[in-house]
């Protein structure tokens, strides 16, 4: 097999999901954490998601990142490109998803490329530019608070002009309803005018695969996991697509179960109390942890007791004001830091004991918990829901993770992705 897709993410959940999406589209895929220092066995990938922790960095660096890890994949044969961020577009006025496109298109030499966040299956949807959950605006959800990235403007038009230096534009839900050839024109015409990006409306599956189409001949497009849907079609038209095994094949791991939830989504803290009807929970405290207080070690002592069939869960997730109070009393940084280590080295602790199964929720939980294992890549399987797929690590230790964004998963998916593997 040979590398036909190169994808960038700017966060690791982020690059599991669309990974995901692939491998349901039947492409082969592996996520790598991160540009690799070292040669990676790609175990015979036909896309590649280098998975960087760039959305709320400066900037500058997420610029510098992602143009490594585009230099990267091209040394591997690829020339077909995707920079994936969340569907729910999260970026400040700085950028970053502006800046780096625009990068990524210098880097390219290419002139034009598509935005589109739209997942309508997650209740994402793009209509004359707004970004829509569910029937609500951006704006009037919980993202309008979101700590990091308040997202208090659902015009993404104007979102992304205010981060891009050229015209951004609209590929309008008119025009996408047509199909692909009209897609296409518009294009050109949006070329015409100067314009670099366009904000792409979509609002069914459908829309997304036309958009797919349509975007075959750009050498980048951007967007959430819902705009790789009509990829693998692409390549599959030009019959570059082996599929002479299973895209979604991972090996059979046995050992303990476990869950560290990190995320403070309002479906995570749904997803732990449903999880409490069935499993042992335990909860940290950040304060204690901001005082100093083993609260890893309590956690691992409390894990050693109830370890065995059944799977546990260790939880640092917090309703909305709860988490308000302690970044108040620790500093929003030393708070997320404090957190972040804590899960890390909790992670460390289960796998010496014999845990192999593992899920974890939250984006930044996902990133330290993969960095503290040492985990450099990944083998994308099947989903357990959408945007969340079981995966293997390519390497030692041999892990079966689940890394699922705060906002994704049905109410039972903790106990539903371990019954997935049974």
């Amino acid at each position: 097999m040979s590398l036909l897709l190169g994808c960038i993410a700017d966060d690791f959940t982020g690059a599991t999901d669309l990974a995901s999406m692939l491998v349901r589209n039947g492409m082969a895929s592996v996520q790598l954490i991160g540009v690799p220092a070292r040669p990676v066995d790609l175990a015979g990938a036909q896309a590649v998601v280098v998975a960087l922790k760039s959305r709320t960095i400066p900037a500058a660096d997420a610029v510098r990142q992602s143009l490594a890890a585009l230099e990267w994949l091209r040394q591997r044969g690829a020339n077909r490109f995707l920079f994936k961020y969340c569907s729910t577009f999260d970026s400040t006025d700085r950028g970053n998803i502006g800046p780096v496109s625009e990068a990524l298109l210098d880097a390219l030499g290419a002139e034009f490329t598509i935005a589109c966040p739209a997942l309508p299956e997650n209740g994402r949807s793009v209509y004359l530019g707004h970004l829509f959950v569910g029937d609500r605006l951006l704006s009037d959800t919980h993202m309008r608070h979101h700590p990091l990235t308040p997202m208090t403007d659902s015009n993404l038009v104007s979102v992304l002009q205010r981060q891009s230096g050229a015209p951004v534009g609209l590929v309008p839900y008119a025009v996408v309803e047509q199909g692909p050839e009209a897609i296409r024109r518009h294009f050109e015409e949006l070329r015409g005018q100067g314009v670099r990006q366009a904000i792409a409306d979509a609002i069914s599956e459908r829309h997304l695969v036309d958009l797919g189409t349509a975007a075959a001949d750009l050498a980048l497009i951007t967007g959430g996991s819902g705009i790789a849907t009509g990829l693998p079609d692409n390549f599959r038209r030009q019959g570059l697509l082996d599929q002479s095994r299973p895209a979604d094949e991972l090996p059979h791991i046995e050992g303990h179960a476990a869950v560290l939830a990190g995320s403070c989504s309002a479906a995570t803290l749904d997803q732990i109390a449903r999880f409490h009807e069935h499993g042992p929970v335990l909860e940290l405290d950040p304060m204690a942890l901001g005082e100093g207080a083993d609260e890893a070690g309590r956690a691992l002592a409390w894990a050693d007791e109830r370890l065995g069939e059944a799977p546990i869960l260790i939880a640092s997730s917090a309703p909305s004001e709860q988490v308000a109070k302690v970044q108040e009393r620790l500093g929003r940084e030393r708070a997320g830091a404090l957190i972040e280590g804590a899960m890390a080295e909790i992670a460390q602790g289960l796998v010496e004991r014999g845990v192999r199964r593992l899920v974890v929720a939250g984006g930044e939980t996902s990133g330290a918990v993969v960095e503290a294992l040492g985990v450099k890549a990944l083998r994308i399987g099947p989903p357990i829901d959408p945007g969340v797929p079981w995966t293997a690590s390519l390497g030692e230790p041999e892990l079966l993770l689940a890394l699922k964004s705060g906002n994704f998963g049905a109410p039972d998916f903790f106990t539903k992705a371990f019954a997935k593997l049974s």
